[in-house]
């Protein structure tokens, strides 16, 4: 555990302080956000955060190879492919936040960023449900490509709030931390290392880095360079962990954790895929491109409702803790427990989402005399 503290501690010290740096080049660069009628921040605001995050997570990475105790994990390529592909989206982000790249540019640059990790053997070939396999190298590549390249947007979807993104993959990549090293310890307990927790717990430390610049109100935005590469280390992470769980190590009552390795990775980023689908379901409906940006988004429609933004962003938090740490408690506690702890945690979150709406205040007595 330790270890994976450094890991941690290196990626956020690294990220905290690369961002006044990145910030000075979007300056110098004028990659700078600016104030549009879908927008919530009030003035032009830099947006190159993704470079220092990418910072955070090659010295995090570098310093975890040197470590003994992961001396395994870095015997492949693997960790290095899923820093080539964050190196690759982080620097198509950068090129479209400077020059504001056509979608169809960014949609080959992903697409090529997941190739390349699958490349090197970051694929999607079993699923732990019956013990499932695909049947080809091809259909085992483009799967890979697919989640990858779903994960990566859903991310920038939802990076619409001061601190939202980074803010809610931390939590999220929390939950997941504590899965995969519960996991590992259940599998090998003679030997606690896992590419998957060290991926993770980077993408922690990243968040973690970047928050005190990025939280309301943001003095950086991690633009499309952050979201990109925070999206492509998720999906990474959740396939190298995918098909490692035995079933058998459980017992009846257990169900669900056989249903983990899929289960986790969609749990961590429920609000981010369902806002990518509802925002893609209501754009082709109108007529008009996945990618035509609008205001109405989760995150809109909780400031629509009158939550501050502030208030709006630690709503979203709320609701990312439940799923994702209901989902990670399914490897510790019995399907039933779990069951009931969720059923509680959304109906508090749900109140605490309504609780301040202006329809539902209550009114307090007028304490002016009336003349």
């Amino acid at each position: 555990m330790r270890v994976y503290l450094l890991v941690l501690l290196v990626a956020a010290a690294t990220t905290f302080v690369m961002t006044p740096v990145a910030r000075r080049l979007a300056r110098v660069t004028n990659a700078l956000t600016p104030v549009r009628a879908r927008d919530v921040h009030t003035i032009p605001t830099p947006r190159l955060g993704g470079l220092a995050m990418l910072a955070g997570f090659a010295v995090s990475m570098v310093v975890a190879s040197r470590v003994p105790f992961l001396a395994g994990v870095f015997a492949g390529n693997e960790p290095w492919a899923i820093l080539g592909g964050a190196a690759v989206v982080c620097l198509l982000g950068v090129a479209d936040d400077i020059w504001d790249l056509d979608w169809m540019t960014k949609l080959v640059g992903q697409v090529l960023a997941a190739g390349l990790i699958a490349w090197q053997g970051v694929q999607l070939i079993t699923f732990p449900v019956g013990g499932v396999t695909i049947g080809s190298a091809r259909l085992s590549l483009i799967a890979t490509v697919v989640v990858v390249v779903a994960a990566i947007n859903a991310v920038n979807f939802v990076d619409g709030l001061d601190g939202l993104a980074a803010g809610m993959v931390g939590i999220g990549g929390l939950a997941f931390f504590v899965y995969t090293y519960v996991l590992t310890r259940i599998d090998t307990p003679s030997d606690y290392s896992s590419l998957a927790a060290v991926i993770i717990v980077a993408v922690v430390g990243v968040c973690l880095g970047f928050l005190p610049h990025n939280f309301s109100p943001a003095r950086i935005f991690m633009g499309d360079s952050g979201s990109m590469l925070l999206g492509i280390t998720v999906a990474a992470a959740g396939i190298t962990v995918t098909g490692q769980i035995d079933p058998a190590a459980y017992s009846a009552g257990q169900v669900f954790p056989a249903f983990l390795p899929i289960l986790l990775p969609v749990a961590v980023m429920l609000l981010p895929l369902l806002d990518m689908g509802l925002a893609v379901v209501r754009r082709l409906r109108a007529g008009q491109s996945p990618f035509h940006a609008d205001r109405l988004h989760l995150h809109h429609r909780l400031l629509a409702l009158g939550h501050s933004q502030r208030r709006a962003v630690l709503i979203m938090y709320l609701w990312t803790t439940v799923f994702a740490f209901s989902a990670a408690a399914l490897a510790l506690f019995s399907t039933r427990v779990v069951v009931i702890g969720a059923g509680v945690a959304v109906v508090l979150a749900a109140a605490v989402t309504i609780a301040q709406l202006p329809g539902l205040r209550r009114h307090r007595p007028s304490t002016k005399a009336t003349p």
